[in-house]
């Protein structure tokens, strides 16, 4: 697998592109913002999207879904109880940028699912906290987890927008994320990457 990013949108979001190097099958995480410019990163490396992950429905990972969607008629997946606030601009905090954005739900996730996509096997882990139907994906053969807004370097995501909640945060990322093997790499939201290792040692939220 290979793992590219572009930086995207007002809040300078991560929107991941997971590679199958030998078929050029590529999952997107989070298209932020700026479609052309997730269109151009496509077709200047030729590659063939199968699927759209969305981490949680906050407006700045999804405000490119509806058209990256339709450009290569893709799915996109939300988890089960996340879909209402992507739906409802006064819940994805579109209204913060004086924004009117809504997506509509297309697949939905459970917990513990594991899907198949571009040739990977994709765990859901449903990490509470963020926003109540945040998830992150794990992708056990390549040491990777994409953590949405829920882990960052040295950081964790904030909890004062709607359904928001610290306490169950913090809940998340010790029982479900740390339990992780300590060298899968950590591909947040937004800023650099990071280990799961590193952050159990260093991280100010869980510095033990």
């Amino acid at each position: 697998m290979k793992i590219k990013n572009l930086v995207l949108g007002p809040v300078s979001t991560n929107c991941y592109f997971l590679i199958n190097e030998q078929t050029k099958e590529t999952i997107i995480i989070d298209p932020a913002d700026s479609p052309q410019r997730i269109c151009e990163k496509i077709s200047g490396e030729q590659l063939m999207p199968v699927a759209i992950l969305l981490t949680h429905g906050h407006f700045d990972h999804i405000m490119a879904v509806e058209e990256v969607g339709r450009t290569y008629s893709i799915p996109h997946y939300i988890y089960e109880t996340e879909a209402e606030l992507m739906e409802s601009p006064e819940l994805n905090a579109s209204l913060m940028i004086n924004g009117d954005i809504t997506v509509k739900r297309d697949r939905v996730l459970k917990d513990k699912e594991v899907l198949t996509l571009a040739g990977f096997t994709i765990e859901v882990i449903h990490t509470p906290g963020h926003t109540a139907g945040s998830v992150c994906y794990y992708i056990q053969e390549e040491k990777a987890l994409f953590s949405g807004d829920t882990l960052f370097y040295n950081s964790v995501g904030r909890t004062d927008l709607p359904t928001g909640n610290g306490a169950a945060l913090i809940k998340s990322v010790k029982e479900r994320l740390f339990n992780l093997p300590e060298d899968t790499g950590v591909y947040p939201g937004h800023g650099m990457m990071s280990s799961i290792g590193y952050e159990k040692n260093n991280n100010p939220y869980f510095r033990r």
